[in-house]
C-alpha cells in the first residue's frame, strides 16, 4: 500500500492505496482544511488512526509520496504559503514507515497527468501539440506553481520551479491599470499577485468590490448576475493566460499546457475560449506560434495525490 498526500495552503489531501491493472485503487481517505492545522505531524497521525481502524489485517504501508507546495531541498519542503515545513525523513522515523518521498506539489501535479481520466481533461485551446516538445503544468491555487515537461533521452524529466514568484507583465491596458494599482499597494508585482486565488482576491479588491476569501472561490462565491464579479473573474481568467503564454515562450513549450489546481476547475463555467484565447495568444511576433499550442484544464482535484503515489512507486 502507498501513503499520497497532497499538502496545499487551502486543503490537505490524504489517501491510502494501490495499483492494480494500471489504475489507482483508493482504500482509505481523508480531507483537511489548512487553515483547521496547526501542526501537520498530527494530521498524519489522526490520518494513519483513521487507517489502523479500517485496514485489513495484512495491509501495510510500503511506502509514502507528498506533495508539498513549496521548493523541495533535499528531501524536505518548507510551505510558501503556510508555516509548515515537511520532512519526509522526519515522517518517516516518527510513523516506522519504510521512506517517505516528498515533492513539489507541481511536480506532483506534471507526474499525475498520466493518470487523469478523460472525463477529467477539459480542452480550453484544442491547438496542434508537437510531440517531444516540453509542456508547461500550471497551476492556480491558493498560490501559483509553475512545472515544466522536458522530454530527453526518451524520458520526460519533471522540472519544477518557483514561477509564480516571477514579475507580472502586463499585457493589456486593463491589466497595466492592474499592475499600478497592486504596485501602489504592495511594491513588486508577482505573477501569484494576479494569476492564483490570491489574485483573485486582489483583482476583486483593485476594481473597488472590496474583500474577497481566496478560500470561498467558485461558483457559488462568484455571483454570475453580479458585474462587479464578472468583471474581476473576466480580467482574472485574462491574467492567467498571459501569464501561462510566457511559460510557453520560456520553454517553447509547444506540447501544451496543463492548467490545474483548484480556483479554475471552480470558475470553470466562467471561462471563455475566445477571451482565454485572445490573452494567451498576445505574444506579438510569437503569437502564431501561441496559436498552435494546446491549453488543457484539469479538473480533479486528485492530480497531485494521484501524482504524489507515482512518484512514490517510482523511487
Amino acid at each position: 500500500m502507498i501513503l499520497a498526500g497532497d499538502v496545499g495552503a487551502t486543503k490537505i489531501l490524504l489517501e491510502v492505496g494501490e495499483l492494480r491493472s494500471g489504475k489507482w485503487q483508493a482504500a482509505h481517505s481523508a480531507r483537511f482544511a489548512a487553515a483547521d492545522v496547526v501542526d501537520f505531524s498530527a494530521v498524519i497521525a489522526e490520518f494513519l488512526e483513521g487507517w489502523n481502524a479500517v485496514k485489513p489485517a495484512r495491509a501495510r504501508i510500503t511506502a509514502a509520496g507528498i506533495g508539498v507546495a513549496g521548493p523541495r531541498e533535499g528531501n524536505k519542503i518548507r510551505m510558501t504559503n503556510r508555516p509548515w515545513a515537511v520532512n519526509g525523513d522526519t515522517l518517516a522515523r516518527r510513523f516506522a514507515l519504510p521512506r517517505v518521498h516528498v515533492m513539489n506539489d507541481l511536480a506532483a501535479a506534471a507526474y499525475g497527468i498520466a493518470w487523469m481520466a478523460p472525463r477529467d481533461i477539459r480542452t480550453l485551446l484544442p491547438g496542434k501539440p508537437v510531440a517531444g516538445d516540453p509542456m508547461v503544468v500550471f497551476g492556480v491555487g491558493t498560490g501559483l506553481g509553475i512545472a515544466y515537461l522536458v522530454p530527453h533521452a526518451g524520458e520526460t524529466l519533471v522540472v519544477p520551479g518557483e514561477g509564480g514568484h516571477m514579475g507580472f507583465s502586463p499585457g493589456s491596458s486593463a491589466q497595466c491599470a492592474l499592475f499600478n494599482a497592486l504596485h501602489r499597494r504592495h511594491g513588486r508585482v508577482e505573477a501569484e499577485d494576479v494569476a492564483s486565488g490570491k489574485g483573485l482576491a486582489n483583482i476583486y479588491e483593485a476594481l473597488g468590490h472590496g474583500a474577497l476569501d481566496p478560500a470561498e472561490i467558485g461558483t457559488g462565491a462568484i455571483d454570475r448576475k453580479d458585474p462587479a464579479c464578472i468583471a474581476a473573474v473576466e480580467l482574472f481568467i485574462e491574467c492567467v493566460a498571459n501569464v501561462a503564454g510566457d511559460h510557453v515562450l520560456a520553454t517553447v513549450a509547444r506540447g501544451g499546457v496543463y492548467i490545474v489546481g483548484g480556483v479554475m476547475a471552480k470558475i470553470a463555467p466562467l471561462i471563455t475560449r475566445e477571451k482565454f484565447g485572445a490573452a494567451f495568444c498576445a505574444k506579438g511576433a510569437f503569437s502564431s506560434l501561441l496559436m498552435r499550442v494546446p491549453v488543457r484544464m484539469i479538473t480533479s482535484e486528485k492530480l497531485a495525490l494521484y501524482g504524489a503515489a507515482r512518484g512514490a512507486l517510482e523511487k
